[in-house]
C-alpha cells in the first residue's frame, strides 16, 4: 500500500450529525429515534431533518403549510429554529475542538476544519475517535470525523464516515493512494465540496461523473475552462494541498436584513426593527475594529402578495466622519426609514447595511467635525456587559427590550442553556 509521504500535516473535518435535531434531543431524550424537523425563520419551511424524517420522505425545504398533514400522519416532531440553543451548543463543540489542535477553522455552525501539524507519530484514526467521544460525552452531540492530507479530501472522508457509520464507527482516514482513489471513485461529482449545479452540468458534459473523473482532467484544461478555484480543488482531490485554512477576514461591508414575523404597516414597529438591525451592525463593526462612512437602509413590502400595493425603496446616509457608535448609526437609520416609509403599505422585510469601512484606529480626521467623545467608552462598556451576560442585556431605548429578532416561532423549544428560566429542573 502506498502512503502519502511525508505526512507533514493532515486535515480533519468534524461535522455534527443532524445538528439542529441533535440539539433538541440532548435536552429531550424522548426524541431519540423519533423523526424530527426544524423550520426556518418565521416557521416557513424545513431546513433540517433527522435521519428518521429523511427515511419517511420529508424533503428539505418543504413548506410546512403544505406538509403539515403529512407530518402529523407520520408523527414527525416539528420545531421552530431555536437559534440561541443551537448557537450555544455550537460554541461548546468548537471549544472542545480547540483542545485537540490550535489550528481550527469554523466552517459553519455545525462543522469545522482542523489541521494537524507535527502529528506524524499519532494514530489519527484513534485521535478522531477521541474527538468524537469527548464531544458526545461533554455535549451529547454525535459527530463524524473525516481525516485526509487536504481539506477537500477530508470532506470526502467525512461523507464516507457518515454514510457507513457501523463500518467506520464515525471516523474515516484517507492516508494512502489506494484509499484516496477508492474514495474518489465512490463519490459522485455532484457531492464534491465546492462543485455547484452549473459546474456539475459542464463537468458531466465532459464525461465527469465522479470525483475521480474530475482529477483525470488536465490541469491546463481546468484552468483555461474554469478558474484557479477549480484548479485548486482538483489538486486538493489529488492529495496536493492547495486550499488552506482560512485566515480571519475583515469584511468590507456588514448587513443585517430580516423578514418580519408579520407584515407591518405602522411606522413605530418598523422604526424599532431598523434600530435593532442598525445596532447589530454597529456591534459587528466594533467586533472587527472597524468604523463606517455610510449606512444603507432598505424597506420592502411582501412581493408574494400581488393583490396588495407594492413598495420597495432604499436610502443612503453618509456620515461626516467614520463611526462605530450604535447611537449614531441607529439614529440615522431610523431617520432614513422614516423618509422612505409610505403610509398604508404592508411591509414584510427591512435591512441595514454599513459600508465604506475603515480601521477604527487609523482613519483621516476632520478638522471641524468629530464624534462625541463619550460614545467610545459607552459602546465599550455596553459590549463588555453584553458579552459577559449574553442575550444583549443592554439595549437602546427605542428597541424592544424583550426580543432581538422578532420571528413567528409557534413551535419553539426552551432555550435550555441561555435562559435561566428554561434550565431543566431535576425532581
Amino acid at each position: 500500500m502506498t502512503f502519502f509521504l511525508p505526512l507533514q500535516s493532515m486535515y480533519a473535518l468534524v461535522d455534527c450529525n443532524n445538528f439542529y435535531a441533535s440539539c433538541e434531543r440532548v435536552f429531550n431524550p424522548n426524541l431519540q429515534n423519533q423523526p424530527i424537523a426544524i423550520l426556518s425563520n418565521n416557521d416557513g419551511c424545513v431546513i433540517s431533518r433527522s435521519d428518521e424524517a429523511k427515511a419517511i420522505g420529508l424533503p428539505m425545504g418543504a413548506p410546512i403549510f403544505k406538509w403539515e398533514s403529512f407530518c402529523k400522519a407520520q408523527n414527525i416532531k416539528v420545531f421552530s429554529s431555536n437559534y440561541p440553543l443551537y448557537g450555544d451548543m455550537s460554541s461548546r463543540v468548537m471549544r472542545i475542538l480547540e483542545q485537540f489542535t490550535p489550528d481550527v477553522e469554523i466552517y459553519s455552525i455545525d462543522e469545522a476544519f482542523l489541521q494537524f501539524k507535527g502529528f506524524e507519530d499519532y494514530n489519527l484514526e484513534d485521535y478522531g475517535s477521541q474527538i468524537r467521544t469527548r464531544i458526545l460525552k461533554w455535549t451529547g452531540i454525535p459527530t463524524c470525523v473525516g481525516i485526509a492530507p487536504t481539506k477537500a479530501l477530508s470532506k470526502v472522508a467525512n461523507k464516507i464516515a457518515r454514510k457507513f457509520p457501523k463500518k467506520t464507527k464515525g471516523v474515516y482516514v484517507i492516508d494512502s493512494e489506494v484509499s484516496r482513489i477508492k474514495a474518489l471513485k465512490w463519490i459522485k461529482i455532484e457531492d464534491v465540496w465546492g462543485i455547484g449545479r452549473g459546474l456539475q452540468k459542464r463537468l458531466k458534459a465532459k464525461g465527469c461523473y465522479t470525483a475521480y473523473d474530475f482529477t483525470q482532467l488536465s490541469d491546463d484544461w481546468v484552468r483555461q475552462t474554469f478558474s484557479i478555484t477549480e484548479w485548486k480543488l482538483k489538486k486538493d482531490l489529488e492529495g496536493v494541498s492547495k486550499i488552506t485554512l482560512d485566515e480571519p477576514i475583515t469584511k468590507r461591508s456588514i448587513a443585517t436584513t430580516r423578514s418580519f414575523e408579520y407584515t407591518y404597516s405602522d411606522i413605530d414597529n418598523i422604526k424599532e426593527r431598523i434600530s435593532t438591525f442598525a445596532t447589530s451592525c454597529a456591534e459587528k463593526l466594533r467586533k472587527q475594529n472597524s468604523s463606517c462612512h455610510m449606512v444603507i437602509v432598505t424597506l420592502s413590502s411582501d412581493r408574494y402578495k400581488k393583490d396588495l400595493e407594492q413598495h420597495r425603496e432604499s436610502k443612503i446616509v453618509n456620515f461626516p466622519y467614520p463611526t462605530d457608535s450604535s447611537l449614531l448609526i441607529s439614529t440615522q437609520a431610523v431617520k432614513a426609514v422614516k423618509s422612505i416609509y409610505k403610509s398604508g403599505i404592508k411591509y414584510k422585510r427591512a435591512g441595514v447595511v454599513v459600508t465604506g469601512l475603515v480601521p477604527t484606529d487609523n482613519f483621516q480626521l476632520d478638522l471641524f467635525q468629530k464624534e462625541n467623545p463619550k460614545h467610545k467608552p459607552l459602546m465599550s462598556a455596553i459590549d463588555v456587559i453584553n458579552r459577559k451576560y449574553k442575550g444583549n442585556k443592554i439595549k437602546l431605548g427605542n428597541q424592544d427590550l424583550e426580543r432581538t429578532w422578532k420571528m413567528r416561532q409557534e413551535r419553539l423549544s426552551p432555550r435550555y442553556t441561555t435562559n435561566i428560566n428554561d434550565i431543566i429542573v431535576v425532581k
